[in-house]
């Protein structure tokens, strides 16, 4: 073991109740001039939910299986956390790593896929915080997006079966598949990966890989949790519009796979579970919504794989290249218009 290596989880930080939700908008809106009264209108949809975002519990249930598959894998890297935008933040998490003595450390975070909000600005919020702690900081290897891990596209394709096995039996047979994503404008999704036009690619490629799983060679991708000027293109169509879509078709039953998550947090739970499920039943369409990998011991033995492949000094396991390796400079940049990641909108939140 390196004893100056470590492992960091890094996520992007929700409410944990009431008297959070304001100032954890004004931290994810922070220097766009959102008014209050704009903020108080998303902070609404947390109150459905106790004024909590699940993604800190998420955070801290994969940091735990993370801790116990290390130790049952020999994998002796000390495991921290930090978020982008509440507590813990990434700056005290980078702190106390320098005062234990961390001067290294390969970092996951909690989002899969190529473009600036899912990948560049986790880079960007890292290097502040390496900023705000100073040359005794830890130096961060954050690994490249791993969309196309076997151990992501097993834990959708898992969840997937088990959402098909909810439906009514009548409609069991043969539902339509629908991935869904987060929605981000067109001018960041052109700009995404080396070549540009990463982020939609990468998405149909883990729902081609997880419909194949299921022995289905048809599905749909769409999007939610756009926010934002209706001037700004975002990438469509919206996952409502789609369910409006398939009903008129003739679809007999959907399953909607969210392949742009890895935990439940609130694009889930509000713009799925609550928005979408809504609207199904509007239409008289059953609806199963699968689960995301969350703590699912196929993910977290990816996580493993990657951080053994780090600590041994070779390159983490993802397929389709190195893997522990920090992104070109001038890849994935925000694009022409200005947006938060997926999640961070003033929409519904994360």
């Amino acid at each position: 073991m390196s004893t100056d290596a470590a492992f960091l989880l890094v996520s992007f930080g929700g409410p944990e109740g009431p008297d959070d939700v304001m100032p954890f908008l004004r931290n994810v809106t922070a220097g766009r001039n959102v008014p209050d009264d704009r903020l108080a209108a998303v902070a609404a949809h947390y109150s459905l939910f106790g004024g909590v975002s699940p993604i800190n519990a998420q955070c801290r249930a994969l940091f735990g299986a993370i801790e116990k598959d290390f130790a049952a894998n020999g994998v002796d890297l000390p495991v921290y956390w930090g978020n982008r935008n509440w507590h813990p933040y990434l700056a005290d998490t980078l702190r106390q790593m320098a005062a234990d003595g961390i001067s290294r450390a390969i970092a996951f975070a909690t989002s899969a896929y190529s473009s600036y909000s899912s990948c560049r600005q986790y880079l960007e919020d890292v290097d502040r915080a390496r900023a705000v702690v100073g040359e005794h900081a830890p130096r961060i290897v954050k690994i490249r997006p791993y969309f196309r891990h076997p151990g992501f596209i097993a834990a959708f394709t898992a969840a997937a079966e088990r959402a098909v096995a909810s439906l009514p039996e009548a409609v069991r047979a043969a539902p339509d598949l629908v991935f869904t994503a987060h929605s981000i404008p067109r001018s960041m999704a052109a700009a995404s990966g080396p070549a540009g036009g990463a982020y939609q690619a990468q998405l149909a490629e883990v729902a081609r890989l997880v419909a194949a799983g299921l022995g289905k060679s048809t599905w749909r991708l769409a999007y939610q949790s756009r926010s934002g000027s209706p001037a700004v293109p975002w990438l469509e169509p919206d996952i409502s519009d789609c369910l409006g879509a398939l009903a008129r078709s003739g679809s007999q039953a959907v399953v909607i796979v969210p392949i742009g998550f890895v935990s439940d947090h609130m694009e889930v739970i509000f713009d799925l579970d609550v928005e979408a499920a809504q609207t199904a039943r509007d239409l008289g369409l059953p609806m199963a919504r699968a689960a995301t990998p969350g703590t699912d011991r196929r993910f977290v033995a990816m996580i493993t794989s990657m951080a053994a492949a780090f600590e041994s000094g070779r390159p983490a396991d993802v397929p389709g290249g190195e893997a522990a390796s920090l992104c070109a400079s001038g890849c994935c940049a925000r694009g022409s218009q200005p947006a938060s990641r997926p999640g961070a909108r003033p929409g519904k939140g994360t």
